[in-house]
């Protein structure tokens, strides 16, 4: 196939949005389909170096090229970067490509144009609903836009082809809203990069040199994640926090938790030895639509406890692999993790359950899910240009009709 991939946040940046596209990328490689990406660049001129750059100065990712438009700073949050361009521009981008497919992940601002840019050249559309941003308005200081943001939700995926949603609690919730064409798309876990094979009893050492139990967090310090609420975990026995991340909030967590260790921006093989070492993973955030790091926690036999909203929903199995809280009962969180922590036997149970529940979630069958998408996207968007253009033909033809004499007019005076 050939697919364009706009990204509403990619490369430098490292988040859900752009980890999810990186594996589309690579499993799309290995098909040997073509592929072009379209996202923000890191400033408002130039490109960025973050792949790598061919003979003609050309910048790549797993070998596709990487269309850059200019970008400025998201407010309280630099390292997101809301792209420019008109809808004209990325418009003229697509008529150029003509895309078997228009792959959206998280439409919100370069998302949308690409979204109106595909429809006006009847190109299909498969939006990834990732991103609930409407919820964030009031935790950047914005209550009164929440219900525009909504607003603009409903837009862009009434207008899309199709709409990729991470979790039951997602499809409920944009279904409720009347948007429609929803179909369930759930992310992998590499299982090689997080495994309790990496637990790394050093590591652990280094982390709690009194033997103390690790409680873990991984996500951004945002917002929107409100690790402040990790706060009730402080003084449960023979315990120690551990955050894992960077981002706007740091400052203000250090001081709200200064028992707590800082473990900063973790990748790769690390962040997988620094997940496989904690005993439990707690996370807090009401805003996921999925959480992947709760299944990464759960691949690497880690037990959860989480928020019972959104995509935790669907991952945890409250009493069995891991506890599922009240939005805004710390009491109920700070119980759940003291259970875990006090108790090794449940622990282990708990850990083991969560590894056995996520078995089998690989990136590789997770795609070939989305080609199917694809191909369903491709066959409504067929059908909807086959009803349009019907529907154009039946509209003209009676207004053709209306301009045409009746055939009996004049019949008496011309003797027919």
């Amino acid at each position: 196939m050939k697919v364009v991939i706009v990204a509403e946040s990619f490369l430098p940046h490292m988040n859900g949005v752009t980890n999810s596209v990186l594996h589309v990328l690579s499993h799309l490689r290995r098909r040997g389909d073509e592929v072009t990406i379209i996202a923000p660049s890191a400033s408002f001129a130039g490109a960025d170096v973050t792949a790598e750059i061919d003979e003609d100065g050309v910048e790549r990712c797993e070998g596709f090229p990487v269309m850059r438009l200019p970008s400025l700073p998201f407010p309280d949050y630099p390292k997101v970067r809301v792209a420019a361009g008109t809808v004209a521009r990325i418009r003229g981008i697509l008529d150029d490509i003509r895309p078997d497919v228009v792959h959206v992940a998280s439409p919100f601002v370069l998302g949308w144009r690409a979204i109106q840019a595909a429809r006006s050249l009847g190109l299909p559309t498969v939006s990834i609903y990732q991103t609930e941003v409407p919820t964030y308005a009031a935790r950047y200081r914005l209550p009164w836009a929440e219900e525009l943001l909504w607003q603009h939700v409903d837009r862009m995926h009434t207008t899309s082809t199709l709409t990729l949603v991470p979790s039951s609690f997602c499809k409920d919730q944009l279904r409720r809203r009347g948007i429609r064409r929803l179909k369930t798309w759930r992310r992998g876990v590499d299982a090689d990069r997080f495994s309790p094979d990496r637990r790394d009893e050093a590591l652990r050492a280094e982390l709690a040199p009194n033997g103390e139990r690790l409680i873990g967090f991984v996500g951004r310090l945002a917002a929107e994640k409100q690790v402040q609420d990790l706060a009730a975990l402080e003084g449960i026995p023979n315990s120690r926090l551990v955050i894992i991340g960077n981002g706007p909030a740091e400052a203000q967590l250090r001081r709200a938790l200064p028992n707590a260790h800082f473990a900063g921006f973790r990748s790769g093989d690390d962040l997988g030895r620094h997940v496989a070492s904690l005993d439990l993973f707690v996370h807090p955030g009401e805003a996921e639509t999925f959480c992947q790091t709760i299944q990464e926690a759960m691949v690497a036999a880690v037990p959860v406890v989480a928020v019972g909203r959104g995509g935790p929903l669907d991952l945890v199995d409250s009493g069995r692999t891991g506890w599922l809280y009240t939005p805004g009962d710390l009491d109920g969180m700070r119980a759940a993790a003291a259970h875990l922590i006090g108790d090794d036997e449940a622990r282990a149970r708990f850990a083991h359950q969560a590894w056995e529940s996520v078995q089998g979630r690989s990136w590789e069958s997770i795609c070939n899910q989305l080609i199917g998408h694809y191909a369903r996207a491709v066959e409504a968007n067929e059908r909807l240009l086959r009803m349009q253009a019907k529907s154009y033909l039946a509209q003209q033809s009676r207004l053709t009709g209306r301009g045409r004499p009746h055939p009996r007019a004049g019949r008496g005076r011309r003797g027919w």
